[in-house]
């Protein structure tokens, strides 16, 4: 597999993990959100596989935070441990509002990536 194709793929993985949790959470509100310990755990760990597919691929391609500085690699980098060492103390509504408003920009940031467009096209 070449280093575009392994830098693609990491792209999908992140991209599909922040699908599956707005899927999650769709026709919900914050109330319920808050209530239901199973949709909280589900989205906690896109949040992981996200932050994972970040990791590698600063990893593996280290300029992609330069070169796309408008993605915060490093936060998202750092999501995964968030999630994992402070689990217990996590602000749900913090989640909810990033899965309701950071998660849609950054699918369309990681789809302008994956496919870019020439310009005046």
């Amino acid at each position: 597999m070449t280093p575009e194709q392994r830098l693609l793929d990491n792209l999908l993985d992140m991209q599909e993990a922040a699908l599956e949790a707005i899927s999650f959470v769709s026709g919900s509100t914050l109330e319920t959100f808050e209530r239901d310990i199973l949709t909280q755990r589900a989205v906690a760990m896109t949040f992981v596989l996200i932050a994972a597919a970040a990791s590698r691929i600063l990893d593996r391609v280290p300029d992609v935070a330069s070169e796309q500085p408008g993605i915060a690699w490093s936060k998202i980098k750092g999501l995964r441990n968030v999630v994992v060492h402070e689990y217990e103390t996590l602000d749900w509504r913090l989640v909810w509002d990033t899965v309701q408003n950071d998660l849609p920009v950054l699918i369309a940031q990681i789809d302008q990536l994956r496919h870019p467009h020439i310009q005046g096209e």
